[in-house]
């Protein structure tokens, strides 16, 4: 169980009679920037082959596949989950449930690279990052990750403008297409905060997590938080939210939270205990914050790693 992915609306699958095949049947919306597939497989199959042109967006829909990426090992990938491939990079999935009445969806949405190229220049033209040689790019060696609710709700808008019959599709794409650049540059940027590999010393966001990490307890204020960036208070929020796509407070939150989940996995300790180890004054609002998150109580959470 993982609460923390956002899921995307699943379009409805073709009609039984207009299947072209039961693996990886392809319908594809063309636009002037992108291309918007969408797959459908109804039978177990395994190492079936896809490779695209272009940069590719893929999020899961329905179902389960098991993707083979680059020489990593083969990894489940379900809904609620987005894995960005470099073009003309082959992938190998694997589909070990598929069915009639179990079929996987997926969306593979192909953009030009004129398109990412045009996009990143202007926003580092327009946008540009805080010290010496900080841009944004795509990192493509960070290609998995859980969807949030802003990447969702961008890839949700996506396929509506490429499913659209209006004539402005196009212009609205493309408009979308800069978003959701955006959101996965961002995303991948906190998933490398996540892990652990987000550690460039002159980035103001590193010192920062790092003391966001090591006071949990604190009460953090903006003024406290953007005194250790040495930025004013508005630069520090615009500049926090630029790059990882959430507030410092929201980021503070989903800290605790993580901090809490790891105590939880100890069958023994009491709630109160965790509530205030993880940061939170309030047990009753840890609790309500906690099953927001999670989807379950913390005490339910905790009962998932009884032997």
């Amino acid at each position: 169980m993982n609460s923390n992915r956002a899921f995307i609306n699943p379009p409805h699958l073709s009609n039984e009679k207009s299947l072209k095949t039961l693996v990886e049947n392809r319908t594809v919306y063309s636009l002037n920037h992108c291309e918007l597939n969408l797959f459908e497989t109804y039978e177990s199959s395994a190492l079936v082959p896809l490779k695209f042109n272009d940069f590719v967006v893929t999020s899961m829909l329905r179902g389960k596949k098991v993707m083979h990426l680059f020489d990593d090992p083969g990894f489940v990938y379900l809904p609620g989950e987005t894995v960005v491939i470099p073009s003309n990079v082959e992938m190998k999935i694997d589909f070990p449930e598929a069915s009639k009445n179990n079929p996987t969806q997926c969306l593979a949405l192909a953009i030009e690279q004129t398109k990412i190229t045009d996009t990143l220049q202007f926003l580092n033209e327009r946008y540009p990052k805080e010290g010496n040689n900080q841009f944004w790019q795509l990192n493509y060696q960070n290609y998995f990750f859980y969807n949030n609710i802003e990447l969702a709700t961008t890839i949700n808008k996506l396929i509506k403008e490429c499913m659209s019959t209006s004539i402005t599709k196009d212009a609205l794409a493309d408009l979308t297409l800069q978003e959701l650049l955006i959101r996965i540059i961002q995303t991948q940027t906190a998933k490398a905060i996540d892990d652990g590999l987000f550690t460039d010393p002159k980035n103001p966001i590193t010192q920062v997590v790092e003391f966001i990490r090591s006071n949990l307890k604190e009460n953090f204020s903006m003024k406290h938080l953007s005194e250790k960036a040495c930025m004013s208070t508005t630069s520090f929020y615009r500049f926090f939210k630029r790059e990882l796509g959430m507030s410092p407070i929201e980021f503070v939150i989903g800290e605790k939270m993580r901090c809490a989940k790891q105590l939880l996995k100890n069958p023994s300790i009491q709630i109160n205990e965790v509530c205030y180890l993880s940061g939170f004054e309030d047990c009753n609002y840890f609790i309500r914050l906690f099953k927001k998150h999670e989807g379950i109580t913390p005490k339910q959470y905790q009962l998932l790693f009884v032997n």
